[in-house]
């Protein structure tokens, strides 16, 4: 579905597409989502496959690149840790990645985040002293980490490929989760040890057996449990968001869990958030379990089964377990992501409601937009936007702006033009970058500033609420305003917040402003010489980094750039000189 830009707004299949189409436009049973989007409809594309299955592939596909507006997204847009053995080499490393290959690999994850990955990779090459250079030769010498016990040292040969890949498959079995089988090797290979004198090996191998056993106990024992390989799949909704958790059991141990977040779905039904949160967490994913279990019906479940069984080249099931102990984890799943929705938005919702009160709107603020402006003597001026959404300050969602209709320093001739420019994008666009209009806009100034936004805003028709952050004599935020002057009352927490706000704001601004001006310098500097192209340019700026640094460089070395004679290294050189002069 596409509006009147062309913009896909939604991607979507269906075995009859005119009946699925149709139940878009019917009156009844629509929630605030897909009117919404239905309004924005201008028209339609399609494709046809030869099956069900080739559509759902495409439809994730599709979704995954487009990212539509109004499809239910996993909006995680980072790609996730795992740890990789590679288990073709000679003698396996073991390292961390965030791209999943064919060639032949073990990978394992995906891990929630980058330090718990590194965590377990520092565990594993301190107690299994797996080779750390990522250039493995043979030498004649061994490394450091030889000599404080960290690697084996199969480089000089201290240890034979076969003990080395002994190692390697022990490590497998840990980061599967199956210690049960490490650990009985390992009382083998102490016994052994002590029967032969060797207590040094021993007592080495007992203090690998003490640590995996603790890293074990880490991670919960789900007992009474058939099955060795399962994912399930938890959900909780509250007013701003819906989470989803999931917990990953491997040989009948929790070995991770993890919980993804999604906004504006409160209105749709579970087993809708449940099946497009299954397309896309097992798009990329080629470590899939044998089992998922979720506590409904998802739409399309025999196709999903299909298509997983496929990637996974062995059945996989989504199972809703109707008692024992699946249906206890699938609880338990359902309790955690509640309580994570719970801690998550406390804060939040205590910031939100708080600011919802002392600014006496009529709804929740949950998407506020704040604006700086920043210049030199009236000379490069630009303006930063900054999103405060849902009592979190939003990095992705900030803009930046070059003033294009003022001359001179003029701030709130800057901030009516800069808001006026931003809420046209949204009137003109609603699915563009710069998404929803704000609830309420922050300026940072006093009264002049707060007047000049409500002018931008009256112009276009619009009710948004403007208030002023205000900084004391040593630059510290010291309160919110209104246009009266009024001094708002604000918690420590909202303060603390507004004044993390406006610092982010002030950094973008001055930021770009700085970036701006040092390229217009260099730009100047560098564009005023005869023979300098964009490629020579680029050249000299990658060598010395600036134009100060061209400037105290020789003429020798300038003429080290290919292009660049003796001769002409020194009119370079005159040039730079007369320009700062």
């Amino acid at each position: 579905m596409k509006d009147k830009d062309d913009h896909i707004i939604y991607v979507g299949k269906a075995v009859s597409l005119k009946n699925r189409v149709r139940q878009y436009f019917r009156k009844n049973h629509k929630t605030k989502r897909i009117e919404n989007m239905v309004s924005l409809i201008d028209h339609f594309e399609y494709i046809v496959t030869d099956n069900e299955s080739e559509a759902l592939i495409l439809e994730c596909n599709l979704i995954k690149k487009n990212m539509p507006k109004f499809n239910v997204l996993l909006k995680d847009d980072k790609t996730y840790p795992y740890i990789k053995v590679n288990v073709k080499a000679q003698f396996p490393n073991v390292y961390m990645t965030r791209k999943i290959l064919n060639d032949g690999a073990k990978y394992f994850g995906p891990y929630a985040s980058a330090s718990s990955a590194k965590e377990m990779i520092e565990f594993i090459k301190s107690k299994f002293q797996i080779r750390q250079c990522k250039n493995f030769k043979f030498k004649n010498r061994a490394c450091l980490n030889y000599h404080i016990k960290k690697c084996a040292g199969p480089c000089i040969g201290k240890i034979s490929e076969e003990e080395y890949k002994k190692q390697i498959g022990q490590v497998i079995s840990l980061l599967e989760g199956k210690t049960d089988r490490i650990l009985r090797q390992l009382d083998k290979e102490i016994k052994q040890a002590a029967s032969e004198l060797e207590f040094e090996k021993a007592a080495q191998l007992r203090d690998k057996k003490l640590a995996i056993e603790r890293i074990t106990e880490e991670k919960q024992k789900v007992s009474n449990l058939s099955e060795h390989d399962i994912d399930v799949i938890g959900i909780a909704k509250s007013q701003m968001q819906v989470c989803i958790e999931l917990f990953l059991i491997r040989d009948r141990k929790m070995v991770e869990r993890y919980h993804y977040f999604f906004d504006d779905l409160q209105d749709e039904e579970d087993k809708e958030i449940l099946s497009n949160f299954i397309k896309q967490y097992y798009m990329d994913n080629i470590l899939l379990p044998n089992k998922i279990m979720v506590k409904e019906e998802v739409e399309d479940k025999e196709l999903l089964e299909e298509w997983l069984s496929q990637k996974a080249g062995r059945k996989v099931e989504i199972k809703v377990p109707q008692k024992g102990e699946k249906l206890k984890l699938v609880e338990m799943a359902e309790k955690n992501a509640q309580i994570t929705l719970t801690n998550k938005e406390r804060e939040k919702s205590s910031i939100v409601n708080e600011l919802k009160e002392v600014l006496h709107l009529e709804k929740l603020p949950r998407k506020i937009e704040g604006y700086d402006i920043s210049n030199l003597a009236g000379e490069y001026i630009v303006a930063a936007m900054c999103v405060l959404k849902d009592g979190e300050i939003n990095k992705s969602l900030s803009r930046k702006f070059q003033i294009k209709s003022v001359l001179g320093q003029d701030d709130p001739k800057c901030i009516w033009e800069v808001i006026k420019r931003r809420l046209r994008h949204s009137i003109e666009n609603t699915t563009g970058a710069f998404g929803k209009l704000p609830d309420v806009i922050f300026v940072d100034g006093g009264v002049t500033q707060i007047k000049a936004a409500k002018q931008a805003i009256q112009e276009l028709d619009l009710s948004i609420p403007v208030y002023g952050m205000v900084k004391d004599n040593r630059h510290r935020t010291r309160a919110l305003i209104t246009e009266n002057q009024e001094q708002l009352e604000l918690s420590e927490d909202l303060m603390n917040t507004i004044t993390a706000f406006q610092d982010c704001i002030h950094d973008t601004a001055i930021g770009y402003h700085r970036k701006l001006r040092d390229k217009q310098m260099t730009a100047s500097a560098l564009n005023v010489i005869e023979g300098i192209g964009e490629a020579r340019k680029n050249a000299l700026l990658k060598k010395f980094g600036s134009v100060s640094q061209i400037k105290k460089a020789s003429c020798e070395q300038i003429a080290e750039i290919p292009g660049i004679t003796l001769k002409f290294a020194q009119k370079i050189k005159e040039d730079l000189e007369n320009h700062s002069n």
